[in-house]
């Protein structure tokens, strides 16, 4: 009787052993494979991202080779970095936000109690920005000619300016 239940003591505790082993190693491969699936769709989905930005950023200034060598000159003195451009240029416009009648490259005058500002400046290429303003109410986007004088100060020209419904 005592050899008996031992034997089947053994048996049982060996079949736990095997399932067991059975289920954590296929739990395993299941795991692996969940996650393979996810790095692959994670990866589809970065390089979707990746493409989507590149498409998103093709009428920039950092990504227009044209536009980045109109600003190269033979004479170091004259040739002018685009990266250190950019943001001098976006400084400048957003200085006129400090105007009190708005800022004039907006195109619209005061509709109500507060002014037009700039929000957000986009620099297209060598000759091109676009921007979006706002008086809190209205908003709208313009298209601006900007031009690196002489003396390497900046200027703008008002090309056409949109303002949206409300």
């Amino acid at each position: 009787m005592k050899q008996s239940f031992l034997l089947y003591t053994c048996i049982l505790i060996t079949l736990l052993a095997i399932f067991t082993f059975s289920y954590y190693s296929s739990q395993l491969k299941f795991e692996t494979s969940k996650f393979e699936k996810k790095l692959k769709t994670s990866k589809d989905s970065i390089a979707i991202l990746k493409q989507q930005l590149f498409d998103a950023n093709y009428f920039s200034l950092e990504n227009n080779q044209n536009a980045q060598d109109y600003f190269y000159s033979d004479d170091v003195e004259k040739s002018i970095s685009y990266e250190k451009l950019i943001p001098i240029v976006k400084e400048k416009l957003f200085e006129f936000n400090d105007n009190p009648a708005g800022n004039p490259y907006t195109g619209q005058d005061k509709l109500g109690d507060n002014k037009f500002i700039i929000n957000k400046i986009m620099v297209l290429n060598h000759r091109w920005i676009i921007a979006d303003y706002s008086d809190g109410n209205y908003w709208g986007e313009v298209l601006l000619k900007y031009f690196v004088n002489e003396d390497k100060s900046i200027s703008f020209e008002l090309i056409q300016t949109l303002l949206y419904q409300k």
